[in-house]
């Protein structure tokens, strides 16, 4: 804390996101006295789309009925939008991913989903013992988590374990992969193995 009682943690967090959010295209918001935190969410979410709620109040160092506000606000000024996602609202650079898109971000940033997708992204043959130790979770874990993916059409049980296109899920992993985990970056820093190009 310093002069006033402002946390500068909570002020240096924001001052970096706003940055990001005053730079993303097509977004302009109007200049009052909350502008910054406005533009610090729209910056985290660029970086870090398909957060829920308290991630990105947490991350932000921000209260949650100050979160409330700024999203509802946002959102009225079609600056970001949301998705439920079971319990969660996962929200969203406005106007920006598809809902394809969006299902697999918010399943990327579910651990035991991530570590499946990434491990049958890095090898498609890869068998469900594999994924399991992968995931670190059993094999039941690792069947519950398949019907749930499958179900939001990011995975196919007809022949083995499939990702639904592979290419966008890589796309995805490597753009936001410092937002997962390190088996994402793990992914990211490999991916040139993993595209071809045939013209």
């Amino acid at each position: 804390m310093t002069d006033g009682g402002v946390d500068e943690g909570k002020r240096a967090t924001l001052k970096r996101f706003a940055a990001l959010g005053a730079a993303t295209p097509l977004v302009r918001l109007s200049t009052d006295d909350a502008s910054e935190v406005r533009e610090a969410i729209v910056g985290y979410l660029a970086a870090t789309p398909g957060a829920h709620f308290s991630k990105l109040r947490d991350d932000l160092k921000l209260g949650t009925g100050e979160t409330q506000h700024h999203l509802r606000r946002l959102e009225r000024d079609d600056a970001i939008e949301h998705r439920k996602d079971g319990e969660y609202k996962r929200y969203f650079p406005a106007g920006r991913f598809s809902a394809f898109e969006q299902r697999a971000l918010g399943y990327l940033r579910r651990e035991t989903p991530r570590r499946m997708l990434v491990a049958l992204l890095r090898d498609p043959e890869v068998t469900g013992s594999e994924i399991a130790a992968a995931a670190d979770v059993s094999r039941s874990s690792v069947s519950k988590y398949a019907a749930k993916l499958e179900s939001a059409g990011l995975l196919s049980r007809t022949d083995g374990y499939a990702v639904e296109r592979p290419e966008t899920l890589l796309i995805l992993v490597v753009r936001y992969a410092d937002s997962f985990g390190p088996e994402a970056v793990e992914l990211a820093d490999a991916a040139d193995e993993f595209v071809s190009y045939d013209p």
